[in-house]
């Protein structure tokens, strides 16, 4: 099989799967003929292929896939007009928390942010796939500990860690992780552009809330679980961290 034969097949596999496909999986479509240099040197060329069209083949954390190319998300949003779930303030705060202090306890998180976190918000980021126990700290009652999973850098259109912007606050983070997108179910997922994400939580405090697409009232209208009151506001001091 020559290089022409063998970037079609790859391309053909990696259109139609609609999950990323491992260097594994790829070198199965060869019977292992290919080697993992030489499936990188056909990806690298099938990316300066679809350079100038509107999907691009990208590495994340579970492989390679395609995806639509972020400045066209606004052409495809009118094929499927359905917004994705919104985020609480809260837990979009305690996502930023679990994704650049990993491994954290409930405690690490409640001592960071100053207020006690409600079940529900773990419960939910674990129902979406995000996070997940990965172990006990070795202390009184061995409190879990939390960490981001593979899908979660994959919705993100991220390989590794590594990749996330460094910000300073917990609101910069938060802000950054607001624009999380559910990938879609055929497989050409939009991505994260972080660019600006950037933008935004680099301008005013206001911008930041509304990148997250919460102001203090809409989080008390959206929350999980309304009868949660330990959230801080301007009127009433913040709750005590419990472990």
């Amino acid at each position: 099989m020559n290089t022409a034969q063998a970037k079609r097949v790859l391309e053909t596999a990696l259109l139609c799967s609609t999950q990323p496909v491992t260097v594994r999986d790829m070198r199965v479509l060869f019977e292992d003929a290919l080697g993992a240099d030489t499936l990188k040197i056909l990806l690298e060329e099938l990316q300066l292929d679809w350079a100038e069209r509107g999907l691009e083949l990208v590495s994340v954390a579970t492989g390679w896939r395609f995806q639509s190319r972020p400045e066209l998300r606004m052409y495809l949003d009118r094929l499927n007009p359905e917004k994705p779930p919104k985020y609480t303030r809260a837990v979009m705060e305690t996502l930023a928390i679990i994704a650049y202090r990993q491994p954290v306890t409930r405690g690490d998180m409640e001592d960071i942010r100053g207020v006690t976190i409600n079940t529900q918000i773990l419960k939910q980021l674990e129902d979406r796939g995000w996070v997940e126990v990965i172990g006990h700290r070795e202390s009184v009652g061995r409190p879990g500990l939390y960490a981001t999973t593979r899908q979660f850098l994959d919705d993100l259109g991220l390989s590794s860690l590594d990749q996330l912007p460094l910000l300073s606050s917990v609101e910069g983070q938060a802000a950054v992780l607001a624009t999380l997108n559910p990938a879609d179910e055929d497989g050409t997922q939009t991505s994260l552009s972080l660019d600006e994400a950037l933008v935004a939580v680099e301008t005013t405090a206001d911008t930041v809330v509304d990148t997250v697409s919460l102001s203090h009232d809409a989080a008390e209208a959206e929350a999980i679980d309304p009868t949660d009151t330990h959230a801080p506001s301007a009127d009433a001091p913040e709750s005590p961290p419990h472990d």
